[in-house]
């Protein structure tokens, strides 16, 4: 197991940029799967002592399940190529597939032993299902439509499909389930600018962060507590956290190109920080174990001026859900 870990420390400059905002005090834990070969692992899940995500083998993208010591990677059943890892629930873990013909994605429920097939009734065109989130027994993701380009939520709870489609939007796409409230994220007509949402089974509630000039997206919640990404002014992409009341930005020290927060549990938070490299830019994931600060900090959690050694020659950047 390869992992970096850093403790976070003040930095008084960067209050006035982020307008005051509250930070929180902990450690960042990098995260890179042993046979990533391609320096693309993302941490997208989190249960228990389990941390799933997906990294970049040799023969393609597939998932993994690390339990604090061991990596195990989790490949859907042929004919697939690839695997995406995208959610977890106890021992339970959702995610999709690229089969080798057909559509583009299929959605997948993995109990340990065996692989379930989930695909929305409603899908049509080549998008397919992807199965993005799971709280007990509900599933949640998205599918494609007729219309290119304009996906809709789905929740199943076993049995039944659900659609859920913001009714600000024509796309909406759900990524996170904990109860009854799912997260993700819309986008305006006419726009590729996302706008996350909450929805609680009868109302939809918008989730966008102050500072998230060109969009955000939730991507991950753990009771009152929602994460995800927000882009900024100037293109660049962040972490946040968002308690019902307040954003809080969390960027890794390391991810000189973007933050991205996918997956909560309590206190701590899993996802994937960006950095360049000769070839462009690399993926890696994170561990952040998040204690509150005991008196006022500065606005974010970042380290500016950090090295990284050997981390420059990674590449990739983040998934695409397209």
């Amino acid at each position: 197991m390869r992992m970096i870990t850093f403790a976070i420390v003040t930095l008084g400059l960067l209050y006035a940029a982020f307008g005051g905002r509250p930070a929180l005090a902990g450690t960042f834990t990098t995260l890179v799967e042993p046979n990533d070969n391609y320096a693309y692992t993302e941490a997208t899940g989190i249960s228990g002592n389990n941390i799933v995500g997906t990294y970049q083998a040799a023969t393609g993208y597939q998932g993994f399940i690390y339990n604090g010591s061991t990596y195990t990677t989790i490949s859907a059943p042929s004919p697939s190529s690839e695997t995406f890892v995208t959610g977890i629930s106890g021992n339970t873990v959702v995610g999709s597939y690229a089969p080798n013909s057909g559509p583009s994605f299929q959605g997948f429920l993995f109990n340990g032993t065996n692989y379930t097939t989930i695909n929305d009734p409603l899908s049509a065109g080549v998008f397919g299902t992807r199965a993005t989130g799971i709280s007990g027994n509900n599933v949640v993701g998205f599918y494609g439509t007729a219309m290119a380009g304009a996906p809709q939520g789905f929740l199943y709870n076993g049995s039944s499909y659900t659609t859920i489609s913001d009714p600000l939007g024509p796309v909406t796409e759900a990524w996170g389930i904990s109860g009854n409230n799912i997260v993700g994220s819309y986008q305006l007509a006419g726009t590729y600018q996302n706008i996350g949402f909450l929805y609680n089974g009868t109302n939809f509630t918008t989730i966008s962060d102050p500072l998230g000039a060109e969009g955000t997206t939730a991507l991950g919640i753990d009771g009152n507590n929602i994460v995800g990404d927000y882009v900024d002014a100037a293109d660049v992409t962040h972490g946040f956290l968002y308690n019902g009341t307040t954003y809080t930005t969390i960027d890794d020290p390391l991810g000189t190109d973007g933050t991205i927060l996918e997956g909560i549990q309590g206190n701590t938070i899993v996802g994937q920080y960006i950095v360049p490299n000769m070839y462009g830019t690399s993926t890696l994931g994170f561990v952040y174990d998040d204690t509150p600060s005991a008196t006022p900090e500065p606005a974010t959690i970042v380290l500016a001026t950090l090295g990284f050694g050997g981390l420059v020659t990674f590449g990739r950047k983040r998934r695409s859900t397209g």
